[in-house]
């Protein structure tokens, strides 16, 4: 890949983040963190609702079937997040892992696990 399309694919996630947080946003949700580092990698967005707490992954690809295909349960950085709770202070009911697959002109779907 050129450095060229590593900074568009970059500009584009980012985008895709932020169009999420304000989805999450209007459904009620507090934004608590974004770009979270954990040791094994990266959350994109924490968000609380109530007392449920949400570590969610948000991957924009060309279609939504090249989306859902890139998160693999090895690499993913989600087993990092019950570490957030107890670094922020905070005590949640419920740790949940989300996933916001995002396509351009489709269908934008949301995973709960």
């Amino acid at each position: 890949m050129t450095p060229a399309r590593k900074r568009q694919a970059f500009r584009r996630g980012h985008a895709a983040e932020l169009l999420c947080l304000w989805h999450l946003r209007l459904r009620g949700y507090r934004i608590l963190a974004r770009r979270f580092r954990v040791p094994s990698g990266e959350i994109d967005l924490i968000a609380r609702r109530g007392r449920v707490l949400a570590a969610i992954e948000v991957k924009a690809r060309a279609s939504l079937a090249t989306a859902s295909e890139s998160v693999s349960g090895s690499t993913s950085p989600m087993p990092g997040a019950a570490t957030f709770p107890r670094s922020r202070g905070r005590r949640h009911q419920v740790l949940r892992r989300d996933r916001i697959d995002f396509a351009p002109r489709q269908q934008t779907t949301f995973d709960r696990s």
